[in-house]
């Protein structure tokens, strides 16, 4: 395998993207043009492998943790505390908890490293790390090792949802100013693009605010490497968000990314595996000028601007029925008496040879008597080899839908819950395991904030091991 290589595959697939739009034309042409609806079902059937894109048991995930900047006073007059937004989102007095409920998304709350011990509750994820990140004006937010800590808890709950889209948001005091920083130093902009609103902040306000992000920065001015400006300026938030991502893109998951913090994590890992940011979909739940450029680095812009100026994962879900509708139009609408093939004929005939192959194959080693020889995978994928596609044509055959296949996995996978319990250590060790790591390397963890006695384990740097395609 080469050195450099993803575990998270590109999205782009030219025979396929050419079958998708042949189909959206047709689609098009009979009841007409859908608008911006079209080149998201394109980028959906691509982040999933075919021509009918299917969406099973969508999770909404905020990701909360409170940040040492914040003791600068940079929080509003009024506002309310992290663990008071957690309390409030779980109790369901937020918009984002209804309208979750109301378009079918799994919502739960997971503790990155929220200052206060949270009581339990059935949708909260206790994964703490630390009680808060440290002030990044005096010193490190957190240690790398921590970082890589966050970072690993977030590929332990990739690997345990339910389900094939993940929707990220964050939550907790001073958790934009933290993003504003980290995205800052990895795009080389000016800070003050991305930090405070002069709509709603005076000329004092902004100034004193302007003056602890250049502080922050000049404090940490020789930090380049992603993880080290993420343990520097970043929040356990982010941290864990990056790992969750990580995993749901290696897996061809949908990711719908809403607010600064969100953006911030993912430019965190598209630094580690470039390809994360082809499965993404982004929104917005405020007008925050920061967001704006934020979207702007990533060349995107929000799915649904109605004007919101609510908590982030807000606007996720009120886009979250175009998504449906966008897939729709490759999965359900019918054409004659069908909703059409699965795949193009190409990829059909490519996938059907391998499967060919392998079955003689293990018919002729039993009837040599090599014992009990493997059985032929009946599974239909998407070919990766590019030369069993070569000269076919381009005409589409129906194959069976994909509802069984999908439905089987989620029915296997781990659900999302708030305790399984299964032993942390345990926990920490199977998934450690899982991953590839060596869960026996020695934890240099520092103290940012107060330290849970026994934080996760690591070896390996995440981003190394990513890049080296060994997770």
């Amino acid at each position: 395998m080469s050195a450099t290589r993803s575990l998270i595959a590109p999205s782009a697939n030219p025979l396929l993207e050419r079958a998708l739009q042949e189909k959206l034309q047709r689609r098009s042409g009979a009841a007409g043009s859908l608008g911006e609806l079209e080149p998201l079902a394109l980028r959906l059937g691509l982040m999933m492998n075919t021509l009918k894109p299917r969406f099973v048991d969508p999770q909404l995930i905020v990701f909360a943790a409170d940040h040492g900047i914040a003791v600068e006073g940079l929080a509003a007059p009024g506002q309310p505390t992290t663990p008071q937004q957690v309390e409030q989102l779980l109790a369901g007095r937020w918009p984002m908890a209804v309208y979750a409920r109301t378009q079918g998304l799994r919502l739960a709350v997971v503790d990155c490293g929220i200052a206060a011990d949270m009581p339990a509750h059935e949708r909260l994820l206790m994964r703490k790390i630390a009680h808060g990140t440290r002030n990044p004006r005096a010193g490190a937010a957190m240690t790398v090792d921590q970082a890589h800590a966050a970072m690993r808890a977030g590929m332990e709950i990739g690997d345990s949802l339910r389900g094939n889209v993940l929707i990220c948001a964050g939550l907790g005091v001073g958790g934009d100013e933290s993003a504003a920083l980290v995205l800052s130093r990895l795009c080389d902009v000016p800070v003050r693009e991305l930090a405070g609103d002069p709509r709603r902040m005076d000329a004092e306000q902004m100034m004193h605010l302007a003056g602890v992000m250049h502080a922050a920065q000049s404090r940490h001015r020789n930090v380049v490497d992603p993880v080290e400006v993420l343990a520097a300026f970043g929040g356990f938030d982010m941290a864990v968000m990056v790992g969750a991502m990580l995993v749901a893109a290696s897996k061809r998951q949908l990711l719908l990314i809403d607010g600064l913090p969100a953006c911030a994590a993912l430019m965190t890992a598209s630094r580690i595996a470039t390809p994360v940011t082809d499965y993404c979909v982004f929104c917005r739940s405020h007008s925050h000028r920061g967001l704006t450029r934020a979207l702007a680095l990533f060349r995107a812009s929000a799915l649904l601007e109605l004007g919101l100026e609510c908590a982030d994962g807000t606007g996720a879900t009120l886009s979250w029925p175009l998504v449906r509708s966008a897939a729709a139009l490759l999965t359900e609408l019918a054409e004659g008496e069908d909703a059409g093939p699965t795949r193009p004929a190409a990829m059909a005939a490519a996938a059907q040879g391998d499967a060919d192959g392998a079955a003689a194959a293990a018919t002729g080693a039993a009837a040599a008597g090599f014992g009990d020889a493997a059985p032929a995978s009946g599974r239909d994928e998407i070919g990766d080899d590019d030369r069993a596609l070569a000269g076919a044509g381009d005409a589409e055959q129906a194959l069976p839908p994909e509802d069984e296949h999908l439905d089987a996995a989620a029915a296997d996978a781990e659900p999302l819950h708030a305790d399984s319990g299964e032993d942390p250590a345990v926990r920490e060790r199977r998934v450690s395991a899982d991953s590839g790591f060596d869960v026996d390397g020695a934890n240099d963890a520092g103290d940012a904030g107060d330290a849970d006695p026994t934080p996760p384990r690591h070896d390996a740097p995440i981003g190394e091991s990513w890049l080296r395609g060994t997770r």
